[in-house]
């Protein structure tokens, strides 16, 4: 399947769309780990949540689910959250 990267983590991937393969959220996001070490870490907290800071939309619906199941031919979407004042 398609994820779309933010510019914030083009630095692990290098391209603003790669492919990663899972049947949940959370299997998608790890497979984007093996391909760029440490970018799940940058998504995801201690504690298995999504950052405050990150949002993920599958099929354009906000995701916060690791446990969501992803079908292969789903588009899942990550993007940054901008704050400042």
């Amino acid at each position: 399947m398609k994820v779309l990267i933010p510019s914030a983590l083009l630095s692990y991937t290098g391209a603003s769309q790669v492919d990663a393969s899972g049947a949940t959220l959370g299997e998608v996001l790890d497979e984007l780990d093996r391909q760029y070490p440490g970018i799940r870490f940058r998504m995801i907290d201690e504690q298995q949540q999504v950052r405050r800071h990150i949002r993920v939309f599958v099929n354009g619906v906000s995701a916060e689910n690791l446990s969501l199941p992803i079908q292969p031919d789903d588009q899942v979407v990550i993007v940054q959250a901008l704050s400042g004042g």
